[in-house]
């Protein structure tokens, strides 16, 4: 079977979310219909580059990394403003970004929460106070070596990375319920 024809069925998260978590918030949050429900809008996958000022193949090899993990091109940032204490001028490449949405979307959360999170070294969960207030949620992993495409031999160093879910939920309750649903490993020593 061709890396097309598996792209090609639906995601099983995908799945799970449309079977499972859809009528069970719509019991638990008393929704009107299903179109209310919450969901999940896109994935922000983003790496700050600090060393990118000094060191210009840092960048080439941290977009080599983040293209195999999500399996997309990343966007390269560049600084808005100039800041004399970092030496950093505007323009300057500082950092790079994927957004994920659709298939690759969930592909990436269920490869996260199933097998890349459960790699961490003592893991006991992810924080559930990591939402915005507006229902986002913000994960930051300290380095790459976790997702099993980056081999270990062929990275120039470790770098962490900030991994958002952007969802339509209008609270964090119902973002926090979603996600859990859906799988995510939140620590339960937090509450």
């Amino acid at each position: 079977m061709s890396a097309v024809a598996v792209r090609a069925e639906t995601p099983r998260l995908r799945q799970k979310y449309e079977q499972e978590v859809v009528p069970e918030l719509l019991r638990e949050f008393d929704y009107g219909n299903s179109m209310q429900v919450p969901r999940v809008d896109k994935i922000v996958v983003n790496i700050g580059m600090g060393e990118a000022i000094q060191d210009g193949k840092a960048l080439d090899h941290a977009t080599n990394d983040l293209r195999l993990i999500t399996g997309q091109q990343p966007i390269i940032i560049k600084a808005r403003k100039s800041v004399a204490a970092f030496r950093l001028r505007a323009g300057m490449n500082i950092g790079l970004k994927v957004t994920l949405r659709g298939p690759r979307m969930w592909f990436f959360l269920d490869k996260l929460m199933n097998v890349a999170l459960p790699r961490i070294r003592d893991f006991r969960g992810v924080p559930s106070s990591a939402f915005d207030g507006h229902g986002n949620f913000t994960l930051g992993l300290r380095e790459q070596l976790i997702f099993p495409e980056i081999d270990y031999d062929k990275i120039d160093k470790t770098r962490g990375m900030e991994i958002t879910v952007v969802t339509s939920a209008k609270t964090d309750a119902e973002a926090r319920s979603l996600l859990r649903r859906l799988g995510m490993p939140f620590d339960k020593r937090e509450g």
